[in-house]
């Protein structure tokens, strides 16, 4: 009859990661560090991709999606944490909190398509050189980029009406920094075990056949590298596409352990969070396509181009 009685809750408390203002200060300087390189960093490989032609190719595509994906990821959520971690009240309304969770999960779910669709990429380029053109066309191309926008937005359509469509009634205060499906669900006011085992399964969709997938192309791809002839050749491909499992690992092992393991320390659960929240969405493009040769040259290219300019305007005044 209680429960009845109380009304619907409007806005939500997010208590962050900590609520020592020593730590806030520390907190605010480092997401900001995180944050600008990760802005700058995805939007020099989205400006370099469409400025040099030699970049015009299945893999930097696929990367320019990626960063795309990483940028909205890590904006959705970010500068509101730094606004709340000099705040003294850290409230967000319900309806901001549904568009942060949605936005949220189109852009995480899209970057798990992606890393797979990357994954399968450079199996081809690598186990199938000489099919390759004829494989990765540029209609296949775009087909894949669709597929996995698509597939990120309706898991997330999915996820977040299993979500909201619950009653929040009682405690306002997420144990969190952002809005995520499990720590709302915790709110809720009635049995959840069917919202939680919808997340399980879209996770079973997005999460682990993707990783199965990226783990069964690298597995290839090892295999060939082990072939090569050149050891230096081994070396160079050996460091790459360990940077590359590297990322994987991080991103999808901390997304399994939240979403899809039993309900573990609050705390931890927040850490793991930075990790895909923050920290992926700045590796990615430093990992995958700042550290490549091509992107090196790109870059070289246009400072030099820039350089150029800049004498030349001094030279005519």
């Amino acid at each position: 009859m209680r429960e009845a009685n109380q009304t619907q809750v409007t806005e939500f408390l997010l208590l962050g990661l900590s609520d020592d203002p020593h730590t806030q200060k520390l907190l605010f300087i480092l997401f900001l560090g995180v944050y600008l390189v990760t802005v700058l960093a995805n939007l020099l490989l989205m400006c370099l991709v469409q400025i040099d032609s030699r970049l015009h190719t299945p893999m930097y595509f696929f990367l320019c999606n990626l960063s795309l994906a990483d940028l909205c990821f890590s904006t959705n959520i970010v500068p509101q944490a730094l606004v709340h971690l000099h705040s003294q009240k850290k409230v967000i309304s319900f309806t901001r909190c549904a568009a942060q969770l949605l936005l949220f999960l189109i852009f995480g779910c899209t970057q798990c398509a992606f890393l797979a669709v990357m994954a399968y990429d450079r199996y081809v380029a690598i186990c199938n050189p000489l099919h390759y053109p004829s494989i990765m066309t540029w209609r296949v191309c775009v087909q894949l980029a669709a597929g996995s926008w698509t597939s990120g937005i309706l898991v997330s359509v999915v996820d977040t009406t299993f979500t909201l469509s619950l009653p929040y009634r009682g405690s306002n205060s997420i144990a969190h920094f952002f809005c995520e499906a499990p720590a709302l669900l915790i709110l809720a006011s009635t049995d959840t075990r069917t919202s939680e085992m919808v997340i399980f399964l879209m996770g079973v969709v997005i999460l682990l056949i993707p990783v199965s997938l990226i783990l069964v192309s690298y597995r290839h791809i090892i295999v060939t590298v082990v072939r090569m002839k050149s050891a230096v050749g081994r070396l160079k491909a050996f460091s790459t596409y360990g940077s590359h499992l590297m990322v994987v690992i991080l991103f999808y092992g901390s997304a399994i352990v939240t979403y899809m393991t039993p309900k573990s320390c609050k705390e931890q659960e927040k850490l793991v969070s930075v990790f895909y929240a923050m920290v992926t969405p700045m590796l990615n493009p430093l990992i995958y396509s700042l550290r490549n040769k091509d992107v090196k040259g790109a870059l070289r290219k246009v400072a030099t181009r820039n350089f150029s300019c800049r004498l030349e305007i001094f030279h005519c005044q």
